[in-house]
């Protein structure tokens, strides 16, 4: 059989359209958010403190805001898509339709990619009112900001499928994700820690990835950018190499 692309763009178009029909709520929400952020970090304390390795407080802290909002939204999105029809009982018309598992898994992991873009993107945008942004690596922003969307969306597609509840659904991201996303240099470098706790960052994945993201718009960042890029690749093979696994078991989709 070729590739189904009528029933991965129907799947897609399923999926944003569910979306779109609060899209309102989805755009706003990020918007003043990122206002707040610029009052609290980018006015009270950026203003009182220097540049951070040569680039200004208020424009440094942007791609760690940035991802902030893609790592929890892009794992929400992946996983609600996939985990609904656990919770209604039609994930066995999914399952049965003529379909592949990797259609299966383009059409819910794009749309959910596509929604973090989009809003990071207008996060971006908003940013652009407080601070002045210059974008060395255009290409390579876009090319992080798409790879990490669906990698994150890749992560919450796992957890959709392995959450039981909707309390599960949550976990991961809010007491997971979210500190390592913190403990990762979304607002400072790891350069400003004692070298003891330089070591223990290293650790952290997420640093990569804020760092491969930060590098392409000023040209620094806390790792090399081939490093960053090496371990954003490498997550996401390892995360469709598990998916792929998920589909060839049958783990928790038919139970």
């Amino acid at each position: 059989m070729g590739f189904n692309g009528h029933g991965v763009w129907a799947l897609y178009r399923f999926e944003m359209a569910r979306s779109l029909r609060t899209v309102w709520q989805s755009l706003i929400t990020p918007v003043v958010t990122t206002a707040l952020y610029f009052v609290v970090f980018g006015s009270a304390i950026g203003s009182r403190m220097g540049g951070v390795s040569e680039v200004p407080y208020g424009a440094f802290i942007v791609p760690g805001l940035i991802m902030l909002s893609l790592f929890t939204n892009s794992i929400f999105n992946g996983s609600f898509g996939i985990y609904f029809p656990k919770f209604t009982g039609t994930i066995y018309e999914l399952l049965s339709a003529p379909i592949s598992p990797f259609e299966t898994v383009l059409a819910y992991v794009g749309a959910a990619a596509t929604k973090s873009v989009v809003l990071g993107l207008v996060i971006l945008a908003t940013a652009a009112l407080f601070v002045p942004l210059e974008i060395l690596h255009p290409f390579w922003m876009l090319a992080f900001l798409v790879l990490i969307s669906a990698t994150f969306a890749l992560f919450g597609f796992i957890i959709g499928v392995w959450a039981q509840s909707f309390e599960q659904l949550n976990f991961i991201p809010m007491l997971i994700v979210t500190p390592l996303t913190f403990l990762g240099g979304a607002f400072y470098s790891i350069d400003m820690l004692p070298p003891a706790w330089q070591t223990v960052s290293l650790f952290n994945p997420v640093v990569y990835l804020i760092s491969g993201f930060r590098w392409a718009f000023f040209g620094v960042g806390d790792v090399p950018v081939a490093i960053s890029l090496t371990a954003t690749l490498g997550f996401f093979l390892i995360l469709l190499a598990f998916v792929g696994w998920i589909f060839k078991t049958g783990w928790r989709l038919k139970n």
